[in-house]
Formats: C-alpha cells, sequence, structure tokens
C-alpha cells in the first residue's frame, strides 16, 4: 500500500523534527509520496505575500491528509495563525490531544491515558472581534453553534467507544455563561444517553484543572469548547512531560492534519537537538487513521523502547543524543518490531 501525503514542515526546528518523523515512518516499511511544501508563515508571507497560500490547502485537499510541523505565529500583530487558518479552512472541527505517560520520564504522576477533544472552529477563536477606538473597548464574540457542538460531541463518544475507554466528561462554564456553555452543556448531556456503556459526568473549566492536577488518573476522554479546549490540552501535556511528547490531530469530516502541537523553537533551530517525539507520536495518529494499525504498534513500541532504555534520549528529556541520531535509532527499533 502506497500513500501520498501532503507534508509541511514548518519553520524553527520544524524541518529537523520533520525530517526525523519521515526516516522513522519509512522505517515500517510503508511507501510513502511526500507532497512537500516549504513555505508557510513568515515565509509565506516573503514569498506569495500571504501565510498560508493557496495551492498548500487545494494540496491538502487533494491527499486528504498532511503531516505538519510547528509553524511561527507573531504574537499580538502580524498575520492571523497558520494553525487557526488550517482548521477553518478544511473545516478541521475535532482537535484530539492524547496525553499518555511514557516510561523514564519523571512527572509528578504515573499512568495518565487522557484525551482531549477540542471543538476546533468557533468559539472565542472564531475571529469575531472589533474595536472601538472612541472608548478603546475591545470585543471578542465566543459563537457556540448547535451543530459545531453536536459534531464534537459525537466524535468524542464514538472515539471513546471504539477506542475502549469508559468515560466522558463535558467541560464547561454553564453556571456563567449559561447561553453558549449552558448549550454545549445540554447538548453533551442529551448525547450520553445513547451511550449506556460510558460513564459520563462534568466539570465546570476551573475546578477541571484543578482535578487534573490533583487526580488525573480519574479521567479518560475530555470534550469541550474551543478555548476551554486550548487551555486543558496544554495543561494536560504537563502532567505526561510537555508539549514536546505529546501529539495533536485536526480532523474533520473530509481531511485530517497530524502536527507537533509544539512551537518552533527559533533559538536551537538548525542545532540537531530538538526532540522530534511529538511529531511523531502526531504520526502514529496518523498511521492509525489510515488504517495501518501493524505499523502504528510498531512506532509506539519502539518509542517506549528508546524510552524506558535511556540510553539516546534528546537534551530535554536529560539525554545527549541529536534529533537525527534519535531518529535513527528509533527506526532502528521500528524496524524490528514489524
Amino acid at each position: 500500500m502506497s500513500y501520498r501525503i501532503c507534508l509541511l514542515p514548518g519553520d524553527g526546528i520544524g524541518p529537523e523534527v520533520t525530517s526525523a518523523t519521515v526516516k522513522v515512518l519509512e522505517a515500517t516499511g510503508i511507501n510513502f509520496e511526500w507532497v512537500r511544501h516549504d513555505n508557510l508563515g513568515a515565509a509565506a508571507v516573503e514569498k506569495y505575500g500571504i501565510p498560508l497560500p493557496e495551492h498548500v490547502i487545494d494540496s491538502i485537499r487533494e491527499t486528504g491528509i498532511a503531516l505538519k510541523g510547528p509553524v511561527t505565529t507573531p504574537v499580538g500583530k502580524g498575520f492571523k495563525s497558520v494553525n487557526v487558518q488550517l482548521r477553518q479552512k478544511l473545516d478541521l472541527y475535532a482537535n484530539v490531544r492524547p496525553c499518555k505517560s511514557l516510561p523514564g520520564i519523571k512527572t509528578p504522576f504515573e499512568n495518565i491515558d487522557l484525551l482531549i477533544f477540542r471543538e476546533n472552529t468557533e468559539g472565542l477563536y472564531s475571529g469575531l472581534e472589533s474595536y472601538d477606538e472612541r472608548h478603546d473597548i475591545a470585543d471578542s464574540i465566543a459563537r457556540i453553534s448547535k451543530a459545531g457542538s453536536q459534531r464534537i460531541i459525537d466524535f468524542c463518544f464514538s472515539y471513546a467507544s471504539t477506542h475502549g475507554y469508559s468515560k466522558v466528561t463535558v467541560v464547561h462554564k454553564a453556571n456563567i455563561l449559561k447561553l453558549t456553555s449552558g448549550m454545549f452543556l445540554k447538548l453533551a448531556q442529551e448525547h450520553a444517553v445513547k451511550y449506556p456503556g460510558l460513564e459520563f459526568n462534568d466539570r465546570i473549566i476551573d475546578n477541571m484543572c484543578m482535578q487534573l492536577v490533583v487526580r488525573p488518573q480519574e479521567y479518560n476522554c475530555i470534550v469541550t469548547t474551543n478555548l476551554f479546549g486550548d487551555i486543558l490540552s496544554d495543561l494536560a501535556a504537563g502532567l505526561v512531560g510537555g508539549l514536546g511528547v505529546v501529539a495533536g490531530a485536526n480532523i474533520g469530516a473530509k481531511y485530517a492534519v497530524f502536527e507537533a502541537v509544539h512551537g518552533s523553537a527559533p533559538d536551537i533551530a538548525g542545532q540537531n537537538k530538538a526532540n522530534p517525539t511529538a511529531l511523531i507520536r502526531s504520526a502514529e495518529m496518523m498511521l492509525r487513521h489510515l488504517g495501518e494499525s501493524k505499523a502504528a504498534d510498531a512506532l509506539h513500541d519502539g518509542l517506549v523502547d528508546i524510552y524506558t532504555e535511556g540510553k539516546y534520549l534528546t537534551g530535554d528529556q536529560g539525554g545527549n543524543t541529536s534529533t537525527e541520531e534519535f531518529a535513527r535509532q528509533l527506526a532502528r527499533l521500528v524496524s524490528s518490531h514489524i
């Protein structure tokens, strides 16, 4: 079987972690045809005048799937996030963020296995902002739709049911945001009735944050709106070692983009120091999305092996292994599991 995949290395450390991930993926023995686009973000603005050229969107529409490295987003100025644009233009409504413990990474908690399902296209990230110069007031509208809420809730329940999870928690702020969060909560409560085999509960967002840093093992699948999901997914990543070791996927009805969720780390770009684990774990998600369970299991087992052994770890995990060497050693282990 051969797969045609859109490859978006991004910037900063993106090209390095992408190269490492491609090496590991090809060690599975699967044939990939990579459709590579190097110019995104600032590089695309310089070359094309816009951060996300239409030919890149067309390429993802043609292949149906993309593997993406980090892209720098200017803070407080400049162009709109490439990540947000991709999600909205391709209607990638489900952001899925697994946060699962790896052996050898020292954290306050063990045996964490959480999935955050974040609505990805609306809420406070809808881009509905205005500024009143006369009174120096800025407004941002959190748009929550019934259709948008229903599909992410259904995605979460379906995923939990088919992947062996036992519990779904909906996170909201319905005590204050009675119309927006209130609708999201009500729809989740109604949907839960269709899944009697799943335990269902709800948590207010501030309480959920506390719960995750006290007793995270009590939670499986968490579904919530865009902003709350953004915050919770990074918080949950901290429980298992940080953004450098967690996967991310953006999935819609027609297209899917699997990405590293960490930043572009320009301070170490080009130095062969970056940890490619996040994008590699995202690639594992991509393999499962493609139905390549055997290859995905081999990648997963190889990663567990390398972290268990602890001999070939990058600097962020206390080792001194380069990005390229990490990929080479992991590719060897993946091949041994095929």
